[in-house]
């Protein structure tokens, strides 16, 4: 049954269960993967600052009988990864502009339309509610997902108050925005391949210290879904050279709009006053401004039922 697995899908299943040092090699191959696949044992552990020993044990711990098997299917890995690559080149280098255009956004649509599918209503339901009842909300988002934590980060901050956004280039200074975190906190990790291993440990840090943990990321086999109590899955596949976002930034959108709908007195009160803020200190000047009165605040159909 292991053998169906790829490389990365196997220390992600395993990553729970890992020691220390184990977890060290698992983060250097998220994050260097094109580095380690040249590697020995004893280099990758010096790399890594483990002892030869813990690699080995590592590639065994993961279900291969030995580094040199573990070695051969990191190779196939990373060879699919630059293969597929150039299967992108392929399939666009001839194609003309709008061509490319009506393909990418195809394939983005049918990425939203899987998720909706397998996207599971009642986490997503009580996404929102811890969202909405926390006492702080941490938002994290790193590399590619910065954007996504941005965009969750400013609504969130316009419907409710106490919202931080950790941004930081290393562990520590994570751990030293998140100190006073405690079980009524909420922490929402965004992470998709490769997946971040400075998130993960935000996650891990806030399960420890009992807060709820919310993960939107791409699979159950995602390694942040390890120390979450609440997983939304968007799917997000490389589409181009980049990887699509935008199923992930729709769910955001979901998430937005359901704590607008539940709420919406608080967040017409909270735009009041940012309005009051903007016209009183001409932050914007007032035809650059849609008044709240004038124009509906959210513009999104609801069923008859929900009416």
């Amino acid at each position: 049954m292991e053998n169906r697995y790829d490389i990365i899908t196997r220390i992600n299943n395993h990553y729970g269960k890992m020691s220390k040092g184990q977890r060290a090699i698992a983060a250097f191959i998220y994050d260097h993967y094109d580095q380690a696949v040249f590697m020995t044992a004893a280099k990758l552990g010096e790399t890594v600052g483990v002892s030869e020993s813990t690699v080995v044990r590592f590639a065994s711990f993961i279900g291969y009988n030995g580094y040199p098997e573990f070695q051969r299917d990191l190779e196939e890995w990373v060879q699919n990864k630059i293969n597929s690559v150039q299967r992108i080149g392929v399939k666009y280098g001839r194609s003309s502009q709008s061509e490319i255009l009506t393909s990418v956004l195809n394939a983005d649509i049918e990425k939203i339309e899987d998720t909706i599918e397998n996207l599971d209503s009642v986490a997503f339901e009580t996404a929102v509610d811890i969202i909405l009842e926390a006492k702080n909300v941490y938002i994290m988002g790193i590399r590619a997902c910065a954007p996504l934590a941005d965009f969750l980060h400013f609504y969130l901050n316009m419907m409710r108050g106490n919202v931080v956004l950790l941004r930081t280039t290393s562990v520590s200074e994570t751990f030293e925005q998140m100190i006073r975190i405690d079980e009524n906190d909420a922490l929402i990790g965004i992470s998709f391949p490769r997946y971040s291993m400075r998130t993960l440990k935000a996650m891990e840090f806030a399960n420890d210290r009992n807060a709820k943990v919310i993960a939107i990321t791409d699979s159950v086999h995602s390694p942040m879904n390890l120390y979450s109590s609440c997983n939304l899955l968007a799917r997000s596949d490389m589409v181009s050279i980049v990887d699509s976002l935008v199923a992930p930034l729709s769910l955001i959108n979901a998430l937005v709009v359901a704590m607008c709908l539940k709420r919406p007195e608080d967040v017409k009160q909270n735009l009041k006053n940012l309005e009051y803020a903007w016209n009183n200190y001409q932050v914007y000047l007032n035809d650059e401004i849609n008044f709240i009165d004038e124009e509906p605040m959210l513009n999104y159909p609801l069923r008859k039922d929900e009416a």
